[in-house]
């Protein structure tokens, strides 16, 4: 089975500096499918050039036939890799604005794969603190590692790990391994019926009641 792998990129110059971070990702990406012995195509769509059909379904809220078509490519894909670059210490507008024009249960379970660039390191909380948040709220399962990429990153080994690292954890979640589905239960209360027979005990059971340990503490 061909996995589809989409990767949308939010550059807004020729060449950029994110679309160089975004085929880096492929690349890792199609590396490690292989590696499995599986197979997989993977799609770069550029923002760019749909900037202005991207205004205009904002405003209308009726979408071109290009629009619709990209759109489609980025529900139906098996994962989805997101990459923009930094602008005033987020996202940029284009990249918000396309995701903006997508339902809100559109990428309901998809692995994502999220990225940025920035003039400086010190913008790489921004990947926790926007873009995290945006794809959660999408109802999308993003993997753990998320890859800033600063100006003076590009060429190092430590750049080179990160893209690796969260490559490796997209197609795992692509691929549905074992460990992933052993790791996605972990830290959870059993289903009614699994572990509750053979003797589990639910540790908040038998919670003291507030108001019980405020008449301790008074008395």
């Amino acid at each position: 089975m061909t996995r589809r792998i989409v990767a949308v990129t939010a550059g807004l110059s020729e060449p950029s500096s994110t679309r160089l971070l975004t085929d880096r990702l492929t690349e890792a990406v199609d590396r490690h499918v292989t590696a499995h012995g599986e197979a997989a195509t993977v799609e770069v769509i550029e923002l760019r050039p749909l900037a202005k059909l991207i205004a205009d379904q904002m405003l209308t809220r009726f979408p071109s036939g290009e629009l619709t078509a990209v759109v489609e490519k980025v529900i139906s894909a098996d994962a989805l890799i997101a990459v923009t670059p930094v602008f005033t210490g987020s996202y940029s507008g284009l990249f918000k604005s396309f995701f903006d024009n997508l339902d809100v249960n559109a990428l309901e379970g998809k692995p994502v794969l999220v990225a940025a660039t920035a003039g400086s390191a010190r913008h790489s909380l921004m990947i926790d603190h926007a873009m995290r948040p945006l794809f959660s709220y999408l109802h999308a399962s993003v993997v753990p590692t998320g890859v800033l990429a600063a100006t003076d990153d590009f060429g190092t080994p430590g750049l080179d790990r990160r893209i690796d690292r969260a490559a490796a954890e997209l197609v795992s979640a692509v691929l549905g391994s074992v460990a992933g589905a052993a790791a996605g239960r972990s830290g959870f209360l059993p289903a009614e019926g699994e572990e509750r027979e053979a003797g589990f005990t639910d540790r908040f059971d038998e919670v003291t009641d507030f108001a019980e340990l405020l008449r301790r503490a008074s008395s």
